[in-house]
């Protein structure tokens, strides 16, 4: 089945306090971007990219795209208010002709493309597909600054991105969100909404959301340690 990318790197990263946009924070001399865009690239399935940023950052995500090598036509907006807002933006610019849209956050430069990969064939199945890990830490609930009770984790996992959808099906879910006012923080929570089985393909603990100069420095330290390693 052929593909739309959607790269979401329109936040601002005001925790991370860098001074530029989140997506073009660099990593060991590349953007986050870039990295996404690297990944995306060597899928063969996805016939096109759409990214979202913030206003005024359109030529600096096209220098990306053109450095990366990107293969395919890439389609550059301004994105929403919210992530959510984003999303729909970009899947409007998707292609009708793409049966299946896979979303991934620039935040997470360290997808690989075999994840891409992954969700995408589990989506073509079963008409969803997110990556995700299975919670490793004890879960605690807290009010009042007290537990309340210890969460069980058998059968919970950490969603991550890319998360991979029929196309008609994510569409479906964005309209329905919008028409009901849902928000939510992630689009398998919209398309689980609407009965869709969405899947689970295990992804990475590598695969870290950058948000705070702490995720920054984890981030840099693996990739610092993979280029040692291929210099070896």
């Amino acid at each position: 089945m052929t593909a739309s990318a959607i790269i979401v790197a329109a936040g601002i990263g005001a925790r991370l306090g860098s001074g530029v946009p989140k997506a073009f924070v660099k990593i060991g001399g590349r953007t986050m971007l870039s990295y996404s865009l690297g990944a995306v690239g060597q899928v063969n399935s996805i016939g096109e990219v759409v990214i979202t940023v913030p206003e005024g950052f359109e030529s600096a995500a096209r220098a990306e795209a053109a450095a990366a090598g990107v293969g395919v036509p890439v389609k550059i907006t301004p994105g929403g208010i919210e992530r959510q807002d984003s999303v729909r933006i970009a899947l409007g610019l998707t292609s009708s002709e793409s049966e299946l849209v896979i979303v991934h956050d620039a935040a997470r430069p360290l997808a690989t493309p075999a994840i891409f990969e992954a969700c995408l064939a589990a989506a073509a199945r079963a008409g969803g597909a997110i990556a995700a890990i299975p919670v490793a830490d004890t879960l605690k609930r807290v009010a009042d600054s007290a537990i309340a009770a210890t969460v069980a984790r058998t059968g919970l996992w950490q969603a991550q991105t890319p998360q991979a959808f029929r196309r008609d099906l994510l569409v479906a879910a964005h309209r329905g969100a919008v028409s009901e006012g849902i928000v939510a923080t992630d689009d398998a929570d919209l398309v689980e909404r609407t009965g869709v089985r969405v899947e689970v393909v295990e992804g990475s603990t590598a695969n870290i959301k950058i948000t705070t100069p702490s995720d920054l420095a984890i981030v840099e330290a693996i990739v610092a340690a993979h280029k040692a390693g291929r210099s070896t």
